[in-house]
């Protein structure tokens, strides 16, 4: 969408923006990247623009586009699973208007230069914004700080070492106080590498009728409430990646009543799939963290839906053939899952307390706010980010063309429910598939 020569209306389309209150059946008109009307009839003469694009809603819903705060676009380092241009086309079929990239890159995301060079290429590309994440230590290492207000000034909305725990209490209180001059969350791949060390699984009944090494879940719990501690004292800003268990999910519900200022993420997959995924030695459920148990998945599910866990993240992972087709001790953890969030995702409202706007929340205001971006809106005056769903269609993620690079998702061949159709980024339309 071209927001100089376009004016797009959405006629009789059910407009979703729970952070506003809105909830009705209604026209929205879109001009010049620009929300410009939002309500009955407000597309019944659209300017009297030869140019006007219109489209009917027929039971299509219009959502504030999503934010993700956790991807790996894979370049610079490792473009063969995806690049910047691939992940960013992801993205936008997924909804996404936005998008955090993890440092873990070749080099490191741990200077300037390399920030700028990422920005600079997801301009290039156009379409969803790219907001880099910066790593906490140099290398990854766990030991000497990043500059952060460099990071930040190119374009950093966090800090993380991602994959890699800070395992040092000493280096995560002083990130953290470092951090806290540049209002940037820290957040921590909550971890206790000791603990973990050769593990291919959750620690469990599974992991023993198949004989792997197991990670328990006291391994994250430890550092969750280790850093909760740090973080209360210090007075920053500390972020939980993809939380996975159920004394996480107790942890951080008992911090936010305390006042610290915390927040987390969680995943589709930890929501969807318990360790009994891995049945088989599929390689393609493997996931750092792992799947956890039944119990674990009700405790994410009930926290999602109060709030205790902020907001959902993919962890898009890309991994080629080379990283997956082979044994489960060898393989690389993570799953894609920009395009197919949604559709795992909506069939959850109703049950364990999740309610539509909870979901569209978490998906969008929560992720943004953490990120300190502008939140999609659907509001006269907003810049346009939007996502128009059809939330009654099925698909197959195997029937349809994705546009990363990668394939590893154990849900390749499930049945989704409800499809992105059009997303509006920074005022363009970055994706159609409308017929």
């Amino acid at each position: 969408m071209n927001p100089t020569a376009e004016l797009l209306v959405f006629r009789a389309v059910r407009a979703f923006d729970p952070a506003r209150g809105l909830d009705a059946v209604v026209d929205v008109v879109v001009e010049r990247g620009r929300v410009t009307a939002v309500g009955a009839g407000a597309g019944a003469e659209p300017g009297g623009a030869a140019h006007a694009r219109v489209i009917e809603g027929g039971g299509r819903w219009l959502l504030p586009a999503f934010v993700d705060l956790h991807v790996h676009l894979r370049e610079p380092g490792h473009e063969y699973k995806e690049d910047i241009a691939s992940g960013l086309a992801a993205a936008a079929a997924g909804g996404y208007a936005h998008v955090c990239a993890m440092p873990n890159t070749r080099p490191v995301n741990d200077t300037r230069a390399v920030t700028e060079a990422m920005v600079a290429r997801a301009r290039e590309v156009g379409g969803v914004a790219l907001h880099p994440i910066g790593a906490i230590t140099r290398g990854l290492e766990g030991r000497d700080l990043t500059e952060m207000g460099d990071l930040q000034r190119a374009g950093a909305v966090g800090v993380s070492d991602d994959g890699r725990c800070v395992s040092s209490s000493l280096v995560m209180r002083r990130a953290l106080e470092y951090a806290r001059g540049f209002d940037l969350p820290v957040i921590q791949h909550c971890e206790d590498h000791e603990l973990t060390a050769g593990a291919d699984m959750h620690e469990g009944e599974i992991s023993a009728r198949l004989g792997l090494r197991g990670w328990p879940r006291v391994a994250e719990d430890i550092i969750v409430a280790r850093d909760l501690a740090l973080a209360g004292y210090v007075g920053a800003r500390w972020h939980a990646a993809h939380v996975s268990t159920s004394g996480a999910v107790e942890l951080l519900r008992a911090a936010k009543d305390r006042g610290v200022r915390a927040t987390a993420e969680v995943t589709p997959h930890h929501l969807l799939l318990t360790d009994e995924a891995v049945l088989g030695y599929d390689t393609g459920c493997k996931v750092n963290p792992p799947l956890r148990e039944a119990s674990d998945v009700a405790a994410l599910r009930r926290a999602l839906a109060d709030g205790t866990l902020d907001a959902i993240a993919t962890d898009h992972a890309p991994h080629s053939p080379l990283e997956k087709d082979c044994e489960i001790s060898q393989a690389s953890p993570g799953l894609i899952g920009l395009e197919l969030c949604f559709g795992l995702l909506l069939g959850l409202v109703g049950s364990d307390g999740l309610t539509l706007g909870r979901l569209v929340d978490a998906l969008s205001t929560a992720p943004a706010r953490i990120a300190g971006l502008e939140p999609p809106a659907l509001v006269p005056g907003a810049l346009a980010e939007l996502t128009l769903v059809a939330p009654d269609e099925r698909w197959s993620p195997a029937a349809g063309a994705l546009r990363s690079k990668s394939r590893n998702t154990p849900f390749l061949h499930r049945e989704l429910r409800g499809r992105v159709l059009l997303t509006i980024a920074g005022g363009r339309v970055v994706f159609d598939a409308i017929g």
